[in-house]
């Protein structure tokens, strides 16, 4: 049976990082990581719906290690995969992955000290046989996100075998899909739905956004301008170095003035989406949600193009219910019959805890939703494990290589003190909050089956990088987390 130090869990923007920390700051530790599909880029090598691209700047979502070169500070979504795959190749991190590897079970061994991981491979190969087999490694490290990359999350529609035209989810995009001329409805208003519309609209004749309730929506540059002076005449890492360190202060300082003062971020919004529309009863309607800023992820429009679509008269908004499908449209609650040739049911995401891997320890299954997590990595009652979650106000990354560095600063405490293992233990009783702290209807569903987070420091999971830059890495881990010294193990099949 094959053994590694480590088994990183997902070849996307978090695996890859995962790979680089591994290798430059553990360089005695051995590592692999198992993707389940047959290409890097997670996220971005899965979405490929029209207009596809990320809405945080890429000189925070990129990594601090490898600057950001392309043009573009809010990328799309072909770009931003090229970015990871070349990242991958430039690091030599490549060869340490394993594709068609799919994570179907983890058993910890307090016995020996170790994981037992099942994998099932060739599970992305069309018509391949799968096979199943085990590996063993001393501590996992979960980079799946917390996506259903299986099944995106689709409402019961009434009557939709009714429907006449073509309904396709944004998740699962036939490549051969064919919308120019047509009329295209988008159900939903989140930063999916605020992304395909302006896109479809430059090919199809008509798109019309259907949402129940309106979201937050922001312009921002697609483009960022002083960072394109300090890239003329900065060398490349310091000029990155120096234009994330503003991105980042702005994104917290936009946060914490949504949060600290929601009336005042509620007139700057509405203030800023009146300008570009020029239409305030169209605001006041369609564009005005009865939740504060940042309650709800904040959705980006670059350089405004959500609004010029719908201004041009390309696209447009409804905001009603949805009474049912009928054959040439859909029908709303209001009467009105929304005509349509190709329905996008981008009605949201399915959250997974830990990429579907259910952890067991000595053959029995961990309660997540019992469990606490540590530094917003490791989890209670699981010994030597990770995962890798970031911030939902600001960029995956962030938050994904603190959890990587971590991850090594956790695998050298092992070795320097002879531990074979570690599990985060709270001294004393912990007050429940969510791990993710948004309303957010995707997050609602699905939030009760993740471990949650606490009342206190360091089981609070903060939303601010500053904060978390300046403490993580300074952790007593001798504190918080409970060792099983490595004499103690017996060995053995």
């Amino acid at each position: 049976m094959e053994h590694f130090d480590v088994v990183v869990v997902g070849a996307g923007l978090s695996g890859i990082g995962a790979g680089y920390r591994l290798q430059t700051e553990c360089p005695e530790r051995d590592y692999v990581i198992l993707e389940a599909r047959d290409a890097i880029g997670g996220t971005w090598d899965l979405f490929r719906y029209p207009g596809v691209r990320s809405d945080s700047d890429m000189f925070t979502l990129g990594y601090a290690f490898r600057p950001w070169r392309e043009p573009k500070s809010i990328a799309d979504g072909d770009t931003i995969r090229d970015y990871i795959r070349a990242t991958a190749r430039q690091f030599g991190i490549e060869e340490k992955i394993r594709f068609r590897t799919k994570v179907v079970g983890a058993d910890w061994s307090s016995e020996q000290q170790r994981w037992t991981v099942t994998v099932e491979q060739g599970a992305g190969e069309a018509g391949g046989a799968v096979e199943r087999r085990t590996l063993t490694c001393d501590f996992l490290y979960s980079c799946a996100g917390y996506y259903d990359y299986d099944s995106g999350y689709t409402p019961d529609f009434p009557g939709l075998e009714d429907f006449g035209g073509t309904v396709v989810h944004p998740q699962f995009w036939p490549e051969d899909l064919d919308y120019a001329g047509k009329r295209v409805v988008v159900i939903g208003s989140g930063a999916t739905a605020v992304t395909l519309v302006p896109s479809m609209a430059r090919e199809a004749g008509h798109v019309t956004m259907l949402q129940r309730s309106p979201s937050w929506i922001g312009a921002v540059p697609g483009r960022d301008k002083l960072a394109d002076q300090l890239r003329a005449v900065l060398p490349p890492r310091v000029a990155h170095r120096i234009i994330r360190a503003k991105n980042i202060a702005f994104t917290i300082g936009v946060y914490q003035f949504c949060r600290r003062r929601p009336a005042a971020a509620r007139k700057v919004l509405t203030k800023l989406a009146t300008r570009f529309l020029k239409d305030e009863a169209m605001v006041v309607e369609h564009f005005t949600p009865s939740y504060n800023p940042w309650e709800q992820r904040l959705c980006a429009a670059p350089d405004a193009d959500f609004f010029r679509a719908i201004r041009g008269g390309k696209a447009d908004v409804v905001t009603d219910h949805i009474e049912a499908f009928v054959p040439e449209g859909i029908r709303l609650v209001s009467g009105q019959v929304l005509p349509a040739d190709v329905v996008v049911t981008a009605t949201g995401l399915r959250l997974l805890a830990f990429g579907g891997i259910a952890p067991k320890v000595d053959g029995a299954e961990v309660p997540l939703a019992e469990q606490f997590v540590w530094r917003g990595a490791m989890v209670t009652g699981i010994p030597n494990f990770a995962v890798c979650i970031g911030y939902t106000n600001a960029s995956w990354t962030l938050r994904g290589d603190l959890t990587s560095r971590l991850v090594c600063k956790v695998l050298n405490h092992l070795a320097a003190r002879g531990f074979a293992s570690v599990v985060p233990a709270p001294d004393g009783r912990l007050r429940e909050r969510p791990l993710l702290d948004l309303s957010s209807g995707y997050i609602q569903r699905s939030i009760q089956e993740f471990p949650r987070a606490g009342h206190r420091s360091p089981w609070r999971v903060r939303q601010n990088y500053i904060l978390d830059a300046a403490t993580t890495m300074r952790t007593d881990l001798d504190r918080t987390l409970r060792p099983t010294r490595r004499e103690k193990v017996r060995t053995g099949s």
